[in-house]
């Protein structure tokens, strides 16, 4: 897992205190091309979302969220836009995911923006083996230098459900605690 995380961080060429601690290690190699394994999300999706409200504090406080997700093709299937819209006790997210695929290292970006503040977050970098997708990258929560982690399951074609679950570590990716588990439905 170290040596994982530590290629795909070294492939996106990471600046953080926590890549510059690692050894750098050869990039991961996608066994297929890859650049279809998004298309199993294209289409309409019921989403419910289950968040962490103080991620690495201790608290176990979540709320959750209902609402839509509706994923768009975009270059043909080499680049996809997902928009996300759920309401909870805790407020509406209104997001937006851009995924770029990379054909000369056979891997997918994937960049989260939110509508509250209009930016455009660093790029999680991975790929899909067997249904599973595993993307990392590194980040600041607060003052600290994170490791971040989604892990989709279920992304098969043909489905009409899956999962995304998004994990921090702050040592370094020894350890990890799920912030964030979003389980999507196909309408229709």
């Amino acid at each position: 897992m170290r040596l994982i995380l530590g290629a795909m961080l070294a492939l996106m060429g990471v600046p953080s205190a926590l890549a510059q601690d690692r050894p750098r290690a050869a990039p991961v190699v996608a066994a297929t091309d890859g650049a279809r394994d998004f298309d199993f999300e294209f289409g309409d999706w019921d989403a419910h979302i289950a968040r962490r409200l103080r991620p690495l504090t201790g608290s176990e406080e979540w709320v959750i969220y209902d609402g839509d997700s509706v994923v768009h093709k975009v270059w043909g299937g080499d680049a996809n836009l997902g928009e996300l819209d759920v309401k909870g006790r805790a407020g509406r997210i209104h997001g937006l995911s851009l995924r770029l695929y990379d054909p000369a290292a056979k891997r997918w970006r994937i960049h989260w923006s939110n509508s509250n503040d209009g930016q455009i977050g660093p790029a999680m970098v991975g790929g899909f083996s067997h249904g599973r997708g595993e993307f990392y990258d590194a980040e600041m929560l607060g003052a600290r230098s994170i490791y971040v982690r989604f892990i989709f399951t279920g992304a098969t074609p043909g489905t009409t459900k899956f999962r995304i679950e998004q994990a921090f570590s702050a040592d370094g990716g020894k350890s990890w605690e799920t912030n964030w588990i979003a389980d999507f439905k196909k309408r229709g």
